[in-house]
């Protein structure tokens, strides 16, 4: 069998394998057999690879030094499709960014600084450029991995990373609005129609009410995932936005060819919930409840460019979230956002220059680990 030096790390709420590029072949054509072996795909189960069975525990990270001025490392995302053939590297995932710092401070791919290293980086699935500080241990002089911000959807604490997006709208677009609308009236075949914003900050998003498709807002996964109607309902959203936005040519090409890009949300005002751990999660600790529908499964935490769109519509006047719910936030310019295993805090960064709308960047507290490394083993 051939085999490949790899890590294995959760960043954020999602866990992969991080690979530096120079370990893997010059032909990019033969990286997607050894990712999709590496997974365990095609199987849905994944039983002979390290997959996690859905979207959020499957990712792949290829990393590498710098030439360009001004950024340590770039690194391009694939995210396994879970049951098929199929590699996406259509976007980034937010999460996994988190993972990338620490990854690039422990494999020595950049000068460190004590006690804190900012780590440049230019994600190549979006060209957008994202900072990551990474603590150091001075001890060690590497990655501090012990501390005490705790996220929600991971066990226990872990030493601090704050990821900022910068300048993140227009990640695949080109804009923060790619219709050109604060909010839009989709319509749906089977359906009717239905208001929604589409943003572009770090991922393609679309927005919708949870009322106004049936639903409280409050549901878990599984109970979401289970609800066919309603899904069926999402995924007509989601593909009708993916072809204004130019990514599909109808909802068929939108299921199979562009299943990660954009993802679907709904929301709904303040509520309290329990969630997926069974702990009781306050209305009085966010300013609105989110659920995000990513390769047809509802993630059970939000993920972090979803956060990213979802925090920005909320500081849109006119956005479907404005709309509906004001302006949710407080005065140090933050949207927590409650998800199904907890709260996640956003600071979006909005600002008008010359009657338009800027987004210098967009930033999250976030935690991540190695959990092992070692070599992945993979068929001839």
């Amino acid at each position: 069998m051939r085999k490949f030096k790899t890590v294995f790390m959760r960043g954020g709420t999602s866990k992969g394998c991080m690979f530096l590029r120079e370990d893997l072949p010059e032909d990019r054509s033969q990286w997607d057999p050894i990712f999709l072996q590496v997974m365990g795909n095609p199987d849905p189960k994944q039983i002979d690879g390290m997959g996690g069975t859905v979207s959020s525990n499957n990712k792949i990270v290829i990393v590498w030094k710098s030439e360009e001025k001004d950024v340590d490392v770039e690194y391009l995302v694939g995210q396994v499709i879970v049951g098929k053939s199929q590699v996406d590297y259509k976007s980034n995932c937010g999460n996994m960014t988190a993972a990338v710092g620490p990854f690039a401070v422990e494999e020595g791919l950049l000068t460190i600084t004590q006690p804190i290293t900012t780590v440049r980086m230019l994600n190549r699935n979006t060209d957008k450029y994202i900072n990551v500080t990474v603590p150091i241990d001075p001890q060690t002089g590497t990655f501090a991995q012990d501390g005490d911000c705790h996220i929600a959807g991971v066990d226990g604490t872990a030493a601090e990373l704050k990821v900022n997006f910068l300048n993140p709208a227009g990640s695949k677009t080109g804009k923060l609005l790619p219709t050109g609308n604060v909010l839009d009236v989709l319509d749906i075949p089977g359906f009717g129609k239905i208001e929604a914003s589409i943003l572009d900050v770090s991922n393609p998003m679309v927005l919708v009410r949870a009322e106004d498709i049936g639903m409280k807002g409050t549901e878990l996964p599984e109970e979401i995932n289970s609800n066919t109607e309603v899904s069926a309902l999402l995924e007509k959203i989601r593909g009708t936005a993916a072809c204004m936005m130019g990514f599909a040519k109808d909802l068929e090409d939108a299921t199979a060819n562009s299943p990660a890009v954009p993802k679907v949300g709904f929301f709904t005002a303040p509520v309290t919930f329990t969630d997926i751990a069974g702990e009781q999660v306050e209305a009085s600790d966010m300013d609105l409840c989110a659920r995000v529908i990513s390769v047809f499964k509802c993630h059970k935490a939000c993920p972090l460019t979803s956060a990213s769109s979802i925090s920005v519509a909320a500081q849109l006047e006119g956005s479907i979230i404005e709309k509906t719910l004001g302006m949710p936030g407080n005065a140090s310019g933050c949207v927590r956002i409650g998800h199904p295993s907890g709260v996640m805090t956003m600071y979006p960064d909005i600002v008008r220059q010359d009657g338009e709308l800027k987004l210098p960047g967009v930033a999250v507290q976030r935690t991540a680990r190695r959990i092992m490394d070692g070599t992945v083993y993979v068929r001839q």
